[in-house]
C-alpha cells in the first residue's frame, strides 16, 4: 500500500509535469493565434532591409554578404532565375520547398511562410527548421533576379542568456521537488505520531506525549487528540470505578439475603424466621431500587434520549408525590408543611417524578425523629422555583461538594441503606431541562435544597 508520503510527492511530481504540458500547450497556441502573422510580418521587413542594401550596392560580392548575414544568425536559401540555389547560415533539417514558391518570389511577390505554415501540437512553427517556414522576396542584383529564402538561426538565437535562463528552470523544478518532499515530510511526521498515538490509546495506553508543537490544522488536531485521551482516561477509570462500585452494590445485599435465607432454614422460632425475612425483604427492595436507578442512569447517560415534554400540572406532582409518602412521615412523626402555587410546567413529567421522589425521601430519610419538612413552590421571574428544607442531620462541605458524584455516600448514609445514585440521577434530570439545583446544608442543623427550572 502506497503510503501518504509517496501520494503526495508523486501527485506533486505529476501536477508540475501536468502544468508544464499544459503551458507548453497554451504557449504554442498563443503562438498560433497571436505571434505568427507580426513574427512573419518582422522578418519580411528585415529580408526587405537585406535585399534593398543589395540592390544599393551593386559592387558588394553578393556571395561574400550573404556569407556573412548566414553568421551573424540568419539561414538563408537564394535562387536565381534559372533555378540554381545556394544555402548560406545553418543548415535546414528539411530542404524541400515547392517550385510554385519560389516562382512566385521570383515574379515580385512575398512569400509567407511562417505565417502560413500548418499549426502543429507538439513543436511550434517558430522553432521548425524546415525550408517551407521561411520568408522571401525578390532582389535584382547585376542585371539579375534572385529569390532570398530567410528565416532565424534558432541555434544561434539560443545564447548564454537563455542557456542560464534553462538551468535556471530545471534548477527551480528540481529544488521544488525536494521543497514539497520535504514539506511532505513535516506534515507526515505529526500524521505518524498520531497514528502511534491512536494505536496506544486502543490499548487503553492513555498517557501518551505527542509532542507536536504547531499552530496550525495539524497542531490543533493533535492538541484535540491529546485532550480526548485525557478525556477517555478519566472515562476509563470512571468505569471501572463504576463497575467496582456497581459489583460492591449488588454483593453485599445478595450475601445478606443469601445468609439470611440460611437463617430462615435453621431458626427455632417464629419470631426469629419473621426477622430475618424483614431484613431478606428489606434487601430485595435495595436490589429492586438499585437496578432500576442503574437503568434510569444508562437512559439519561444516552445522548439519544429526547425529553418528552408536555404541558402538566407540576402543582398537582408534587401534591401527589407528598402523599405518597405521607405513611413514611408518619411513621418518623415528622411535621410537613406545604406551600405550593398553582401553575403548569411544560416538561417530561416522568422523569421530574423520580426528582421529587428522590428529595423527598431523603428529606424523611436523613431527618431526625419528631422533625420537619418544608416544601414550597412557586414561580419566579420566568422560572418555577421549588425548595424542600429539613431539619434534618445536614451534610460535611466535603459531603456536599461530592454529593453528585456516583456511588458516593457518606458514612451516615450508608446505615440507611442507599445506592449513591438518588443524586446524580436528580441532577441530571434538572440540566435536561436546563435548571439548576443548589444545596446548602450544615451538619446536624439541616438542609435546604432549591431547585430551579426555567419557563421553557
Amino acid at each position: 500500500m502506497k503510503t501518504l508520503y509517496s501520494k503526495f510527492t508523486l501527485t506533486t511530481l505529476l501536477l508540475m509535469i501536468g502544468s508544464l504540458f499544459i503551458g507548453f500547450f497554451i504557449t504554442n497556441t498563443y503562438y498560433h493565434q497571436v505571434i505568427k502573422a507580426p513574427n512573419d510580418e518582422k522578418n519580411i521587413e528585415i529580408a526587405k532591409q537585406m535585399v534593398t542594401y543589395i540592390e544599393q550596392q551593386q559592387n558588394l560580392v553578393l556571395q561574400d554578404y550573404l556569407s556573412m548575414l548566414g553568421e551573424v544568425g540568419y539561414q538563408l536559401y537564394v535562387v536565381n532565375d534559372k533555378g540554381e540555389g545556394q544555402f548560406y547560415g545553418g543548415a535546414y533539417r528539411d530542404k524541400v520547398l515547392p517550385q510554385s514558391a519560389v516562382a512566385q518570389v521570383l515574379n515580385g511577390e512575398a512569400y509567407h511562410g511562417m505565417r502560413d505554415f500548418p499549426k502543429e501540437t507538439f513543436v511550434t512553427g517558430f522553432f521548425a527548421n524546415e525550408l517551407v517556414n521561411t520568408v522571401g522576396v525578390p532582389f535584382s542584383y547585376k542585371d539579375e533576379t534572385y529569390a532570398l529564402f530567410m528565416r532565424p538561426n534558432i541555434k544561434l538565437l539560443f545564447s548564454e542568456v537563455h542557456r542560464i535562463l534553462g538551468a535556471l528552470m530545471a534548477a527551480m523544478f528540481i529544488l521544488s521537488l525536494i521543497g514539497v518532499m520535504l514539506l511532505a515530510r513535516t506534515i507526515i511526521n505529526p500524521i505518524k505520531k498520531l497514528t502511534i498515538a491512536t494505536h496506544n490509546v486502543a490499548d487503553e495506553q492513555f498517557a501518551t506525549a505527542l509532542n507536536i508543537e504547531r499552530e496550525d490544522e495539524i497542531g490543533q488536531l493533535a492538541n484535540s487528540f491529546q485532550q480526548m485521551s485525557q478525556q477517555l482516561q478519566e472515562n476509563d477509570l470512571l468505569r471501572k470505578e463504576f463497575i467496582s462500585n456497581v459489583s460492591h452494590d449488588f454483593q453485599s445485599p445478595l450475601l445478606n439475603i443469601e445468609g439470611y435465607t440460611k437463617l430462615i432454614a435453621t431458626a427455632t422460632t417464629e419470631a426469629e424466621r419473621l426477622e430475618y425475612a424483614a431484613i431478606i425483604e428489606v434487601e430485595t427492595k435495595r436490589l429492586s431500587n438499585l437496578t432500576k436507578q442503574l437503568l434510569l442512569l444508562n437512559t439519561l447517560d444516552s445522548s439519544k434520549r429526547l425529553l418528552k415534554s408536555k404541558p402538566f400540572s407540576l402543582s398537582t406532582q408534587l401534591r401527589e408525590t407528598i402523599r405518597k409518602y405521607r405513611w413514611q412521615l408518619e411513621e418518623k412523626e415528622l411535621e410537613l408543611t406545604y406551600e405550593i402555587e398553582e401553575f403548569t410546567y411544560n416538561g417530561d413529567e416522568n422523569l421530574l417524578q423520580n426528582v421529587w421522589d428522590n428529595l423527598l425521601t431523603n428529606a424523611i430519610k436523613y431527618n431526625v425523629q419528631g422533625g420537619h419538612i418544608t416544601v414550597k413552590a412557586q414561580p419566579s421571574q420566568g422560572a418555577i422555583m421549588i425548595c424542600i428544607q429539613d431539619s434534618g442531620i445536614g451534610m460535611t462541605t466535603d459531603d456536599q461538594l461530592r454529593i453528585f458524584e456516583r456511588f458516593y455516600r457518606a458514612d451516615r448514609a450508608r446505615t440507611a441503606h442507599g445506592t449513591g445514585l438518588g443524586m446524580p440521577i436528580v441532577k441530571q434530570i434538572i440540566e435536561r431541562h436546563q435548571g439548576t439545583i443548589h444545596i446548602d446544608s450544615q451538619e446536624n442543623n439541616g438542609t435546604t435544597i432549591i431547585v430551579t427550572l426555567p419557563c421553557l
